[in-house]
């Protein structure tokens, strides 16, 4: 019985850190009020000119919110198992 109960404490550690860093993520997302970042970025270059075409992405932070949440809820969990 000892055996599962060391197994148990080491498998729910991850979820204390999966939610701590979900948190620590969510909170610069909503320090920064979102945030942007490049998806693509396509480069064609002739002779000494260069054209460059890039897709950006933004994250809002509503999704920030969510993963303090998440975050909270997990760290919770996985604290409370330990």
């Amino acid at each position: 019985m000892p055996h599962s109960q060391h197994m148990e404490k080491h498998t729910m550690r991850p979820l204390a850190i999966v939610g701590a860093l979900l948190m620590i993520g969510g909170i610069i997302v909503l320090a920064l009020r979102g945030v942007s970042y490049t998806k693509e970025r396509d480069a064609v270059k002739v002779g000494p000119i260069e054209l460059a075409a890039e897709k950006k992405g933004f994250v809002p932070p509503v999704v920030g919110a969510a993963a303090v949440l998440i975050g909270a809820g997990l760290l919770f969990v996985g604290r409370r198992n330990v």
